[in-house]
């Protein structure tokens, strides 16, 4: 199986429209080959590509900052010398300026398949501006890990931010190189635009159901994302980070669990099991203790619960993320009636909205937890319209 990095470096042909020309990278730490050399150092050891600068999404081209609303600064690069723009940092968007540094720009991201991951919407972000400015993008395609599956809401008119680009699903269930094309539909973008497809690539394959399992080395994307299971989990887990509970950052597991001091876990995952048993299929979920030692609740000990995804009784197609978690909020509501659930605190640069609702594009999922006397099918019934719509809107722009 090839990414497209590997084919851009295996193929010359692919990289004559190339020569000649000034080319940007944007890159993180998992921007790697098959034989794990960073992509930067690949391409640069050609001899025949210029590169004129680089450009790193949120953590950073180094993946050196933790948390989110950390800020990356621009730097030189100490090896080659050209400018690396941090596109979290004083902007989010390409700078003019930035922009006037390259004819062609590679992407080489590896996503987790979420809409809420914010490397897609550096995508749309530099799909806007290569338009604006003349220049041509192409996209080194990469898996998704997370597989075909969608589920959630759809993202709402009027609740876009940087983790929400457009009108789409939790779990998308495209490559980067195919959501540009449906970025570029959607927005009526003119963009010259170019994906190096994968070889070899069968998302519906197991054991890894969109990952390479056993085939490629996984790579943290971001300093929280250390495994498949990882991201398996995350279209629910992330919810996480609008609540008071821990989502286990500061555990080596991080996004595959939740907990906190003053709940009892067994007893959450009975409630989850009477609640909607149907949406607790695909997966094995295990209480647990830790003790972050950073982040939300660091020091103390929380009773939680685990998602585990890892083991033979994974199922792919069965597996739903977002009602998982979401049944654990509906749990914990059950459980606590009064307990202070939602984290109130701006998130993503969103002062005026909820946290848990920027993350769901929307109240829908917090209202829905929040309603005593809503159940498992009232959910069910306002996002699987959303799920069937999204199956049909991707279909034409799916390269696998």
């Amino acid at each position: 199986m090839n990414f497209g990095i590997d084919r851009l470096i295996a193929e010359p042909e692919l990289r004559a429209a190339l020569r000649g020309r000034r080319v940007a990278l944007l890159a993180h730490p998992a921007s790697v080959t098959a034989d794990l050399t960073h992509s930067v150092d690949a391409l640069m050891a050609l001899g025949d590509l210029k590169i004129t600068a680089a450009f790193g999404p949120q953590h950073g081209m180094r993946g050196d900052l933790q948390d989110n609303m950390m800020e990356s600064p621009d730097y030189t690069d100490p090896t080659y010398g050209f400018p690396v723009f941090s596109l979290y940092g004083e902007t989010r968007r390409p700078t003019g300026q930035a922009m006037h540094t390259f004819d062609v720009i590679l992407i080489d991201m590896q996503d987790l398949g979420c809409r809420i991951y914010t490397f897609i919407t550096t995508l749309l972000y530099v799909l806007e501006a290569a338009a604006q400015h003349g220049k041509e993008v192409w996209v080194l395609d990469r898996p998704n890990p997370a597989g075909r599956p969608v589920e959630g809401l759809t993202l709402l008119p009027g609740w876009e931010s940087f983790v929400g680009a457009g009108p789409m699903p939790m779990r998308h269930g495209m490559t980067l190189g195919e959501l540009g094309h449906w970025f570029i539909d959607h927005f009526r973008l003119q963009v010259a635009y170019r994906v190096i497809e994968m070889q070899g690539y069968d998302p519906e394959a197991a054991p890894g159901f969109g990952w390479p399992l056993g085939e490629r080395a996984w790579v943290n994307p971001s300093p929280n994302a250390p495994n498949l299971w990882m991201a398996r989990a995350y279209a629910g887990t992330v919810m996480l980070e609008g609540t008071t509970l821990s989502e286990g950052r500061g555990t080596t597991r991080p996004l595959e669990l939740f907990g906190a001091p003053d709940i009892d876990a067994r007893k959450v995952i009975a409630q989850m099991r009477s609640l909607a048993p149907q949406w607790l299929e695909g997966c094995r979920l295990r209480d647990i203790w830790f003790q972050p030692t950073f982040h939300k609740h660091v020091g103390k000990l929380n009773s939680g619960v685990q998602i585990h995804t890892e083991d033979p009784s994974y199922d792919h197609a069965a597996f739903k993320p977002w009602r998982v978690q979401a049944v654990g909020f509906k749990a914990i509501r059950t459980l606590y009636p009064d307990y202070d659930l939602w984290r109130d605190f701006p998130y993503e640069y969103v002062f005026d909205k909820l946290a848990i609702d920027v993350i769901n594009g929307g109240p829908g999922l917090r209202e829905w937890v929040d309603d005593a006397g809503a159940v498992a099918g009232d959910l069910d019934a306002v996002t699987e319209p959303d799920e069937a719509a999204w199956v049909e809107e991707r279909r034409p722009y799916l390269l696998y």
